[in-house]
C-alpha cells in the first residue's frame, strides 16, 4: 500500500491507537504490581499510569506501526517502566517478584482483549450502536482482541528481554544469558521466520474466544481493513 494513498494513513492510525492503547495497559500493569510489592521507582518517575505519552518510545510506539501498516514485518515496543527488585517486600523473593511483575503485562494485555471481545459481542449482537458506527466499531475492536491476544503470546516467548525470559527457572539463567547477547539477531530470526509459528496460537486462541461469545473475530478481523476503508 503506498503512503500516498489516504486509506494507508487512515489505517495507519488505527493501528497506532490499538499499539498505544495496548502497550500502555502492559506497561501500566507491570509499575501497578511492582508498587503493589512496595517498589515504587516507576510510580515515582511518573511512569504508573494509563496516559500513553508516559510510554511512548517513537521508533518502537510510532514508527513501527507505521511501518506495520504498509506490509513490513517489524516488531513494535513501548519504553519499559523501571522496576527496582531491592525495593520489593520481604514477603516475596527478588526472583518471584519479577516474575509476578513479568507476567502482569501478558495477563493484562489478555484481560482487554477478553473485554474487547465482549464490547465486540455487544456491538454485533445488541444493535445498540448507531449504524454509521458499527463497522467502525467492529473494526477497532476485532483488532484489538487479535492484537493483545498476540502481544501476550509473543511477551511470553523465553527471550530476553520479553516478560517470558523473566518466568523461566534458575537452572536456564545460562541459557537466558547466552540469548541476551544475541537478542537482536534472535527477533531478526523471529519476524522473517517465526511469525507464522507464532501466529498459530494467536489464531487457536482468538477462534476459541469467538467460539466461547458467538462472534467469528478472525474473520471480522481479517475484513477489518474493508469494514473500515472500504
Amino acid at each position: 500500500m503506498a503512503f500516498a494513498d489516504p486509506h494507508f494513513w487512515l489505517s495507519a492510525v488505527l493501528s497506532l491507537v490499538i499499539f498505544l492503547l495496548s502497550l500502555t495497559v502492559h506497561e501500566f500493569a507491570h509499575a501497578r504490581v511492582a508498587f503493589a510489592l512496595d517498589d515504587d521507582t516507576a510510580a515515582r518517575q511518573r511512569r504508573m499510569t494509563l496516559n500513553p505519552l508516559a510510554h511512548i518510545d517513537l521508533v518502537g510506539t510510532i514508527l513501527m506501526p507505521i511501518l506495520g501498516s504498509a506490509g513490513v514485518p517489524v516488531i513494535g515496543w513501548a519504553k519499559p517502566v523501571p522496576v527496582n527488585p531491592l525495593n520489593f517486600t520481604r514477603k516475596v523473593t527478588m526472583r518471584g517478584g519479577m516474575a509476578l511483575v513479568a507476567v502482569a503485562g501478558p495477563l493484562s494485555n489478555i484481560v482487554l482483549a477478553l473485554v474487547s471481545a465482549g464490547l465486540l459481542w455487544g456491538v454485533v449482537r445488541s444493535g445498540l450502536v448507531p449504524e454509521q458506527f458499527q463497522l467502525h466499531a467492529v473494526a477497532l475492536l476485532a483488532r484489538l482482541v487479535f492484537a493483545n491476544i498476540g502481544l501476550a503470546m509473543f511477551n511470553l516467548l523465553p527471550i530476553p528481554p520479553l516478560d517470558g525470559s523473566r518466568l523461566m527457572p534458575r537452572s536456564l539463567d545460562s541459557v537466558m544469558e547466552f540469548l541476551q547477547r544475541y537478542t537482536f539477531i534472535v527477533f531478526l530470526v523471529i519476524i522473517f521466520f517465526g511469525g507464522r509459528f507464532i501466529a498459530i496460537p494467536v489464531i487457536l486462541l482468538t477462534q476459541l474466544l469467538g467460539a466461547v461469545i458467538g462472534v467469528d473475530i478472525l474473520y471480522l478481523y481479517q475484513l477489518s481493513e474493508q469494514i473500515t476503508f472500504g
